[in-house]
């Protein structure tokens, strides 16, 4: 049985083939179908691969140590929950290296938020750490050339008339997941040349809307089809072959649940429209399954007071993330913790093609933000607190003891601490 190797459309692929005389020989193998028909079986668009779990599409976070933990990055159709820390200092960091990635990746950006102008917040993306062939490859994907026809290929000069390869789509990136600064800002020409979109709630929201439908507020329901509009009338959605896109949209709303989108549930227990943000997020992830979409949410869920509703926005969730800022609590002090600011919670990872749910293999998790860069580690133990601290105290007694002099001189004086 021959073993073949799939080389992509217009690459020669070989075969190995085991010939009559027992020896092996490598055949080129013929193309089953014609020029037209040469597509790679597999859809290449730049700042995606498969998963090697269960083959689902992936892209990267903008945090590759979070990709890591989430099983190699994050899956194309579903919904990635940050759970804000207590003063929303470092989740927008997480949403902002998500929405980054798709500008660096050439992707198509949707922001939503009811706090910023969209625009101010691509302003405000962290800029990409890239060397020369990450340039390129930027480069390649913003700016595609086309191969000219009449150039022939000089070394491989067998191959020559073999039909050119068509561009489906942007140029594969080989590079996953980016690293950024964030002290600086992402380059005014690279944001220019990209494919965004915008949501402002009170731009959207107009006096002529008279009630509610479906139990759904109205900035979630003119969120929704604002969603909806761009999915389908830009082809993510796939339903129309003339229009099929090539790309991923990145969707990232902001500060979902707040009490600005016109949500009360973090203001009292017992609200009214309890079910207003399930339902959402209900329609949301069903839009997000037929599509080539991925859609990051930040929510503060330390203000919602009835638990139920976090454990059923959680369960709505594909992907959960909870963030533990060291602000403003005892941990701030303690000596375990003085190489780190928060720790970070892996809840939930998705469950995809799979009867049971992933669970992370690390628990224990830290975050720290550097002047350049936001980084997880795990959470490590010192070597031994008590010995450390043993050994500070065995050095200021043996200080004390040298001021107070030596022999007997030390008990007079009155000296309590007996060193043995």
């Amino acid at each position: 049985m021959a073993a073949t190797a799939t080389c992509g459309a217009g690459v020669p692929s070989l075969a190995s083939t085991a010939g009559r005389s027992g020896t092996s020989s490598f055949q080129r193998k013929s193309k089953a179908s014609g020029a037209d028909g040469g597509g790679p079986r597999l859809l290449s668009i730049a700042g995606t691969r498969p998963s090697v779990r269960n083959g689902q599409l992936l892209v990267s976070t903008g945090l590759p140590a979070l990709d890591q933990l989430l099983g190699g990055g994050l899956a194309v159709g579903t919904v990635l929950l940050i759970e804000e820390d207590k003063y929303n200092i470092y989740s927008p960091l997480l949403f902002k290296y998500f929405l980054a990635e798709g500008i660096v990746n050439g992707h198509t950006v949707l922001v939503a938020s009811a706090r910023e102008k969209p625009a101010d917040i691509l302003q405000e993306l962290p800029a990409p750490l890239l060397d020369d062939n990450g340039k390129k490859e930027i480069e390649d994907i913003h700016n595609p050339k086309t191969p000219e026809a009449d150039v022939s290929m000089k070394i491989a000069w067998r191959y020559q008339f073999l039909p050119k390869m068509q561009q489906a789509g942007p140029v594969s990136s080989s590079r996953f997941g980016h690293y950024y600064d964030i002290s600086k800002r992402i380059p005014p020409e690279l944001l220019g040349s990209s494919k965004w979109h915008g949501f402002f709630l009170t731009e959207h929201i107009t006096s002529d809307l008279n009630g509610e439908s479906c139990s759904l507020s109205r900035g979630y329901m003119k969120l929704l089809q604002f969603i909806q509009n761009i999915i389908y009338t830009e082809g993510f959605d796939g339903s129309n072959p003339q229009k099929k896109q090539k790309n991923i949209l990145r969707i990232g709303i902001q500060n979902l649940g707040s009490p600005l989108w016109g949500d009360d549930i973090c203001c009292t227990e017992n609200c009214d429209n309890n079910h207003s943000l399930t339902k959402f997020l209900y329609v949301l992830r069903g839009l997000l399954r037929t599509s080539l979409s991925v859609c990051i949410i930040t929510m503060p869920t330390h203000l919602i007071q009835n638990e139920a509703v976090i454990t059923r926005v959680r369960n709505l969730s594909d992907t959960a993330v909870g963030l533990e800022s060291f602000i403003g609590s005892e941990k701030e002090t303690n000596p375990l913790y003085k190489d780190y600011h928060g720790l970070i919670y892996i809840r939930k990872i998705p469950r995809l093609n799979n009867l049971t749910c992933d669970e992370s293999d690390v628990k224990d998790l830290a975050f720290k933000l550097k002047r350049k860069l936001f980084s997880i580690e795990r959470l490590h133990l010192p070597p031994d607190l008590s010995d450390t601290v043993s050994r500070s105290r065995k050095q200021d007694l043996a200080e004390a003891a040298k001021q107070r002099g030596p022999g007997c001189g030390m008990m007079a004086g009155g000296g309590k601490h007996l060193d043995f």
